[in-house]
């Protein structure tokens, strides 16, 4: 999933108002009385989430939520284990069959002509994700989803696609986001936006959860490859993020995308 990333410079603004205290709190009850909600959810059913991010989680009881690219090869030689974390309590998600990204965007040199959403219809994306969801349907037998956008690229052949999908789903991450969640009011919940961290620090991750809990708001991470893959970040920096989170339960509900969603749903 190949989208804007996160560098120190755009880290900045972030670091500085979180450390001035800058930020006013919104009034917004989490269930247990945090003072935010945070998302770790991750991309693309890449190797090393099997590998390095799901055993982390296991380790300090942190639950994740794992978007799967059903033609990912992980799918086929590793659906053991798939279905292991679902039973660990983890959420699969759909993040399509094939991944679909639009060629005419900038630095898309990547994209093959057969899975390029501007030549793929509306009709053909919402037949595609409804397959999806009986695909993780056969795997962890859960029909709640949420869904995320491949490269947050909405319009297939033109037009926007995710109203003929949003009935299908809970929430929907198509959004680009710059940190914490700057309104629950405002939050739609088709259209949340993400954070995509890229190489950053385990303390600049932390830095973005404090923006949260000072805003008194959510905030969604997608990562990618944690320890290798693409958009990698270490599995270093990740540990410290989920001994941080794990440590201060109080502070943060960290929880599956879909539990969070619901709990925002129902307010």
């Amino acid at each position: 999933m190949k989208k804007t990333v996160w560098t120190l410079p755009a880290l900045a603004g972030v670091l500085i108002g979180t450390l001035n205290g800058a930020l006013a709190a919104e009034t917004y009850r989490w269930p247990n009385g945090e003072r935010a909600a945070v998302s770790l959810a991750y991309d693309d059913a890449a190797d090393s989430q099997l590998d390095n991010a799901i055993p982390t989680l296991n380790r300090y009881g942190v639950k994740g939520t794992f978007y799967l690219t059903l033609s990912s090869p992980t799918i086929d030689s590793r659906l053991a284990e798939w279905r292991a974390a679902a039973r660990q309590g983890h959420e699969l998600a759909n993040h399509t069959l094939f991944h679909q990204c639009r060629s005419a965007q900038p630095d898309r040199g990547w994209v093959v002509p057969h899975r390029d959403l501007d030549t793929t219809s509306v009709a053909q994306m919402k037949d595609q994700v409804a397959l999806a969801n009986t695909m993780l349907y056969a795997i962890d037998g859960r029909r709640e989803r949420t869904f995320t956008a491949p490269c947050g690229d909405v319009l297939a052949g033109g037009q926007n696609y995710l109203p003929a999908v949003q009935a299908e789903f809970v929430a929907i991450k198509a959004g680009i986001g710059h940190g914490a969640v700057p309104s629950m009011a405002a939050l739609d919940p088709y259209l949340v936006p993400v954070v995509i961290p890229v190489g950053l620090t385990g303390q600049q991750l932390i830095a973005m959860v404090k923006e949260a809990a000072g805003r008194g708001t959510m905030i969604a991470f997608t990562f990618h490859g944690i320890g290798g893959d693409h958009l990698a970040n270490s599995s270093a920096a990740h540990e410290e993020l989920v001994k941080y989170l794990a440590a201060n339960r109080k502070v943060y509900w960290t929880d599956t995308f879909l539990n969070i969603m619901k709990h925002v749903k129902s307010r």
